[in-house]
């Protein structure tokens, strides 16, 4: 028995070829596991269940797929079509890790075989020479390039007998979820995912390193919901940069490297999708009450009056994604400007992007906000306006996501309160000042740290 997972394709799929090994014919299993859908939101949601869509196309239909917890349905199934092994890419995360022990103890007789992982590099694997894990980046990046990893699976030639799925308690269709009203999603499926890949290396590898913090251009892979629900691996793409050399190439591993530094993190330190990672952070300082929630709400909104903060946050309601660079800029000005807790955004993010996943998301807002595992990140509070003027000269970028100001050409949309009044009227005056905000923000992390 194969049970999907995070890992909805049929090629370079390690645990489809541990199955094809095993003896007879196979079924293939998806558990709509309501522990995952439930904080998932409406374009995730939607965006994997045409992910599962795809694949059963691709199987001719023969996925079964069961609602229900997994601890009790996994067993269930494979007593029902006298499975003598269920096959599995391992899950790093703290739910699926616990998750997957309870279906293994569970199973009893029946032999649970991970294969494989949603990650270059499995994590946990690499290590310091003392064995002692990487918290920083820059070594683990390097250690990660030294340790390498496996060829893509060669599952081209694995022929695979599938069964029929059966008829069991909690069996459904995957379901038809609408994406949210007006949102467009990327297709999903494993064959749009290749083929957005061989399109990027085609037309934006050569100038991604130099592109890729420019949301006004279409620089990124946009590849992280497919990477998300593992239409794609990543050993596939590392596969096909082996040999390439220079700055775009370069930039893309590293920025793969990240995820799996994150994923690496995560599993060393599981209480770090909750809490703190620095526990030092556990004092700090942030706003509570109606007050708080207020800006909070404007923030969520794209209501702060700051363009490219607003713009930002309203791509994210209107696409379920939004631009790398952008994200940090939102993330900072939530936390440093408004002085509010990381959690309260990390929750917003897991609940709208398509891409959502918790060690990327949890692990990059703790990096914004200095409780990660970057060293010194309180001095790091970008300024709205320059990251605006510098990432989006021309302001192309707001004006897409804020009709109210495209009367405000150039630059000049990044400071609307400087143009006449007509001009911005139905746009807000910014909710705070951001140098002040700066140095309140500055006098709480010394309060942390000690500087």
């Amino acid at each position: 028995m194969l049970w999907f997972r995070r890992d909805l394709r049929l090629i370079d799929n390690p645990a489809l070829l541990s199955a094809s090994r095993s003896r007879g014919s196979v079924l293939a299993l998806y558990v709509l596991d309501d522990s995952l859908i439930g904080p998932a939101g409406d374009a995730r949601t939607s965006f994997l269940h045409g992910c599962l869509r795809a694949l059963a196309a691709q199987l001719d239909g023969k996925l079964l797929v069961v609602r229900g917890d997994p601890v009790r349905v996994v067993p269930e199934v494979a007593a029902a079509v006298g499975a003598g092994s269920v096959h599995i890419a391992a899950d790093a995360g703290p739910y699926g890790r616990r998750r997957d022990a309870e279906v293994e103890r569970a199973l009893d007789d029946v032999e649970l075989v991970r294969a494989g992982s949603p990650y270059a590099v499995t994590p946990g694997r690499v290590r310091k020479p003392d064995g002692d894990a990487y918290r920083v980046f820059t070594p683990f990046y390097r250690a990660w390039l030294r340790h390498g990893w496996p060829a893509p699976a060669d599952t081209s030639s694995s022929t695979v007998d599938w069964l029929e799925p059966p008829a069991v308690e909690g069996r459904t269709d995957v379901p038809d979820t609408p994406a949210p009203e007006g949102m467009l999603l990327p297709e999903p499926g494993e064959e749009p995912a290749l083929d957005r890949w061989r399109d990027f290396l085609t037309d934006g590898l050569a100038a991604y390193a130099e592109d890729r913090d420019r949301p006004d251009r279409l620089a990124t892979t946009r590849l992280s919901p497919y990477l998300r629900w593992g239409c794609l691996h990543p050993r596939t793409l590392l596969a096909d940069l082996a040999g390439e050399e220079g700055p775009g190439p370069d930039t893309l591993r590293s920025e793969l490297a990240w995820r799996e530094f994150h994923a690496d993190v995560l599993w060393q330190c599981p209480d770090a999708a909750r809490g703190n990672y620095d526990r030092r952070f556990d004092a700090m300082v942030t706003e509570s009450g109606a007050a708080a929630r207020m800006a909070f709400d404007q923030w969520c909104e794209g209501r702060t009056g700051y363009p490219i903060v607003d713009a930002g946050m309203r791509q994210l309601l209107a696409e379920g994604w939004m631009h790398n660079r952008i994200r940090m800029v939102v993330a900072s000005f939530l936390v440093k400007d408004l002085h509010l807790p990381w959690r309260w955004g990390a929750r917003h993010f897991m609940r709208h992007l398509v891409d959502g996943d918790l060690a990327s998301n949890q692990l990059n807002w703790q990096w914004v906000a200095g409780s990660g595992t970057d060293a010194a990140p309180y001095f790091r509070i970008f300024n709205p306006v320059t990251q605006g003027e510098k990432f989006d000269p021309a302001g192309d970028y707001v004006r897409a996501y804020i009709p109210e100001l495209r009367a405000i050409a150039g630059k000049a949309v990044h400071q609307p309160w400087k143009r006449p009044p007509e001009q911005w009227r139905d746009y807000p005056a910014p909710v705070v000042e951001h140098g002040h905000e700066r140095r309140v923000a500055l006098e709480r992390y010394g309060r942390i740290t000690g500087r």
